[in-house]
Parts: C-alpha cells; structure tokens; sequence
C-alpha cells in the first residue's frame, strides 16, 4: 500500500465500526489561543472533554495535521538527526465520547494491525500503566498479544494529562520491533535495546488514552461521569512501516521531495547517515506550506516568529547542499502533488504558498551569507584559542543585524563543537529591549512637544497630492 492508500483504509475501518469520519481541524487554532499550531488529534475535541461541549458524534475517526515546535511538544531540534521526528507530521486517530471504553479501544486498534494491514503479531508490544489492572486483563483476554509483551510502565509513559488540571487518564501504547538493525545506538556503552529504551530499533506506533478522571486543583483524582477513548498514531511512522523502507524519509511521503531537492542541489540523497540536510529541507517545506496554507504569515512575533525560524533553518541547510539561491519555494508543487489530494487546500492556494515562501527566502538570502561568514570567523577564532563557548554578544548580535534565530546558531555552534552563552544572549537582547523602550519615551517627548507647543504652527501633510513641497523649519527639537 502507498500512503493515499493507508490513509483511505485508516478511515474505511472506522467508518466500519460506526464511527463519523470528520475533517481534521486547520493546523492554524481558530478559537484556541492557549495553541500556537494544532498540535495532537485531540485539540479540536478539547471542549467536549472539557465538558463544555456536547459532542455531535458519540465515535469519530480523522487525519489530523499537527504541528510541533515549541513548549512541551518540541520536535525541531530532532528532525533531520533521526529517522522519525519531523515538525509537521498527520495524526491518525479514533475517539469515543462516552460511548466504548478500553475493551473495544484494543480490539480496534489490533484487529486493524494485525488483520487489516497483517503487521506480524510477534514483533508487537503492548504498554499499560502501572496500576492499570483492566487494561492488561484486556490485553490478555480480546486479543492474541505475546503475554510477555505486555509491559507496565510509569505515569511518564503510560499516563496523559491535558495539563496541569483537567481531564486525564492512563494510556496503552503499541510498539513494533523494527530489529536490530535499526537500533541508532549500537555505539553507546552498554546500551539495551527495549521498549521505551529510547533507539529506533522499538518505536511507538499507536497511543490510546483511556480518559476516566478530572485532576482536581486540589491534587485528587475523581472519575468523570463519562469515559472517553483518544487515540493517536503517527501517519509517517505507520506508512515507513507498511511500505517496508527503514525510514520514514524513505516513504513516498518525503522521497518525492527529497528527490527534487537533489535536482537542485546537484548532489545525491546519501541515505540515513549523511543526509541531515535533505531530511530537514524536507520536513520543513511542509510545516510551511501546511502552516501558510491554513493562515499564518512568517513576521517577527508569535506563530510567525516560529515560521521564520523554520525558513531560516532550512534556507541555511540548504547553503551546506551548496544552494545559494531561493529554492524552498520550489519544492512546494512537488509538495500538492504528494498531498494535495487528501489536502485540496495546498492545490487551492499552492502558488500564494510558493510566492511567501519566496520573499521570505530572499530576504533572509540578503544577510545569511555574511551572517555565516561572521559566525565562522569567530567559530574559529574561539577554536584556536581552545574556548568551547560562543558569546553571548555574538549570538545577539548575529539574531539583531542578521536575522539568526538564536536556535539557528545554537545548531551551527553544536556543529563546530561549542555551546552558545544563552544567559549572555539574554544579557544582550534585555539590554536592547531597555534601549528601544528608552528610544521609544523620546520619541513620545518630542511628538508630545510637537503637538502641544502653541508656539509651533500646525503642518498640513500633503503627500497625497504632491511628491515633493517646498517648506521652512519653524522649530526643531534635538
């Protein structure tokens, strides 16, 4: 199966088992702003288990975009590195309103990847938490699961929270054993392939959320009237699994995208141990067009901050695959045509998307080049002096003249074998802050002196009629 088609068979399940097949919310939150970016299938659900909210369907079913780069869920340090990180990435999930509970939860979710997709059943794990009797009982009794492949783990792993309060409960993960061979830590001294053992030999694909109390203020746990079930799997995981490629940069999801960039570039895609910068331009040419597509603009505050830091990460990888000029627009059709049919938005609005990208890459072109130039004469003024710490001056001053976003050099800096004085950028920024705010107050004096002194004649803007005026200087403040 391709993707389009694990997607369609996804949903073709559930809409067998009498859930709703609903559209995914915009990945831009419409009445949320505790949320930069949707960023879990369960977003657009929030106020039904809130309780705020009655729900139109008692079982539903979706293909949710998701975005995560910042705040608790924070992927962008990782993508690239590994094989299954990415800042955009779909959400396949299933949900209960009050109606079915744990059982049919696990029966669902085994009979679609053991019959339905026919993943072998011996290379399945199945997580509980700790005290979660009934869900291990359930394990053993609907299902043919390895008994010695249940496991019990702690509230880090097999319990969600929607925050500090609210609505919670124990969760069951599935896991699948890739073998040996996709272990990435062979190299670490006395590393232990496992579940939750942090390689990529085991990895998550499916989490179910049994949600059955509300975390009180006060610390306690009382049970909710109604039960709920979330679930989520990730899309790209799933299809790297089912299409049988070590990756999921190898899916017909990315390789499209990756194989444009090496037309591009002039260069070969080198796999998974030298391609860091081909996995990056990839991903985030999603997360863009995704993000542009669903409303958000790059600027220089909130989720259009986070933008422009996206863009300006994959415009500097695209300088270590010898790019020098804008091509992450480029890459947008190749993009629609990969999913433009399970998202007729990118289709729709695909050359709007290329034309953003495209000024944002040529702004940002005009300083990249001297702003590396700068970072790696003094990289190396710091190496020949045997100091292993970038100033926090320089990264300010790389971010305020030149548009690096401090993560931006935190990754040239952890590249060449040093770590970035934060407190010391921090130090810096605070003290332009006080600057501006300084500047700011005279600037208001002298407007205030302008508009207030009797003694000044009043002027009359005339640019609407005319380019140029001849005038004389009745007073002047300095």
């Amino acid at each position: 199966m391709n993707s389009k088609e694990i997607r369609q068979s996804f949903l073709d399940f559930f809409r067998s088992k009498d859930h709703k097949i609903v559209p995914g919310a915009p990945v831009v939150p419409i009445d949320d702003p505790t949320l930069l970016f949707i960023n879990a299938g369960m977003n657009q659900f929030k106020r039904i288990f809130l309780g705020l909210e009655k729900p139109r369907y008692l079982r539903v079913a979706d293909s949710q975009k998701c975005i995560r780069v910042g705040g608790k869920h924070n992927d962008l340090e990782e993508v690239g590195k590994d094989t299954y990180h990415h800042t955009f990435f779909e959400m396949l999930g299933n949900w209960s309103f009050g109606d079915y509970y744990k059982k049919e939860a696990i029966e669902f979710a085994w009979e679609l990847l053991t019959e339905v997709w026919e993943l072998p059943k011996d290379k399945l794990w199945a997580t509980v938490y700790k005290e979660d009797d009934e869900a291990e009982n359930l394990w053993k009794q609907v299902t043919d699961v390895q008994q010695d492949h249940i496991l019990r783990f702690g509230k880090k792993e097999n319990f969600w929270e929607m925050g500090e309060t609210g609505p919670c409960g124990p969760c069951s993960e599935i896991h699948i054993d890739l073998g040996l061979g996709h272990c990435n830590k062979k190299h670490v001294p006395g590393h232990v392939c496992r579940v939750n053992g942090d390689c990529a030999r085991y990895i998550e694909l499916w989490n179910l959320v049994f949600i059955q109390y509300n975390h009180q203020e006060d610390g306690a746990f009382v049970e909710l009237p109604a039960k709920h079930v979330d679930t989520g799997m990730g899309f790209e995981r799933i299809v790297a699994v089912l299409e049988g490629v070590p990756s999921n940069y190898g899916t017909d999801l990315f390789q499209p995208i990756i194989q444009a960039i090496s037309e591009i570039s002039g260069g070969e895609y080198p796999g998974l141990d030298g391609g860091v910068a081909y996995r990056v331009v990839a991903d985030h040419v999603r997360a863009l067009s995704f993000a542009i597509a669903d409303g958000a603009m790059p600027s220089n505050e909130g989720r259009g901050y986070v933008l422009r830091r996206i863009l300006r990460r994959a415009a500097r990888y695209g300088r270590k695959l010898d790019i020098k000029e804008p091509f992450i627009y480029k890459l947008v059709p190749v993009l629609v045509d990969v999913m433009g049919d399970a998202y007729p938005e990118l289709r729709e609005k695909y050359q709007f998307i290329a034309m953003v990208i495209q000024a944002e890459e040529e702004s940002f072109g005009h300083t990249l080049d001297r702003g590396i130039e700068i970072f790696e004469k003094t990289a190396a003024d710091l190496k020949r002096n045997k100091q292993t710490v970038f100033p926090g001056f320089a990264a300010f001053q790389l971010y305020d003249t030149y548009g690096f976003p401090p993560d931006l050099t935190q990754l040239m800096a952890e590249e060449q074998g040093l770590a970035v004085d934060l407190k010391g950028f921090e130090k810096a920024m605070n003290a332009q802050r006080k600057r501006a705010k300084e500047a700011q107050k005279f600037k208001y004096e002298i407007h205030k002196f302008f508009t207030e002194n009797e003694e000044v004649p009043h002027s009359e803007f005339v640019g609407y009629d005319k380019l140029k005026e001849t005038v004389r200087i009745a007073a002047f403040s300095g």
